[in-house]
């Protein structure tokens, strides 16, 4: 489950970001989308993205356990808090991509890698702190 259109290689922040504008602009939607607005929007589908785990407890990577439909729903609403996260930063004139680029620098500046994390494979420990058997 890609959800790419057949044919397209990669999907582009710049590519949503034109189809986004395209999109409200068809639809006469740009006197709308202020800052505040779009702001307001990306937090009500954030909403709505937490309403999809808030009862699963904790849920492992994959989500095998999960319908495909539900797969599908998630995909749904990931995607409404990237497009709205997209039009946001575009009416806001910051470049996302390389915000996000500079925010990784950041993070590895703030939380460098120690020697010992370099060294130490990790060994699953459970709540106790006790080494587990890898799966």
């Amino acid at each position: 489950m890609t959800g790419a259109p057949e044919g397209e290689e990669s999907v582009t922040l710049e590519l949503l970001k034109k189809k986004m504008t395209e999109f409200a602009k068809e639809r006469n939607w740009e006197q709308f989308h202020s800052p505040r607005n779009l702001l307001l929007a990306l937090v009500g589908e954030v909403g709505e993205l937490s309403e999809i785990f808030q009862w699963r407890g904790e849920v492992p990577k994959g989500l095998p356990d999960w319908k495909e439909e539900d797969k599908v729903h998630l995909g749904e609403e990931l995607s409404d808090v990237l497009l709205y996260l997209v039009q946001l930063s575009h009416i806001c004139g910051v470049d996302l991509g390389k915000a996000a680029l500079r925010k990784v620098e950041l993070n590895a500046i703030k939380y460098p890698v120690s020697k010992e994390e370099q060294s130490q494979p990790n060994t699953p420990t459970n709540e106790n702190g006790t080494e587990t058997e890898s799966r």
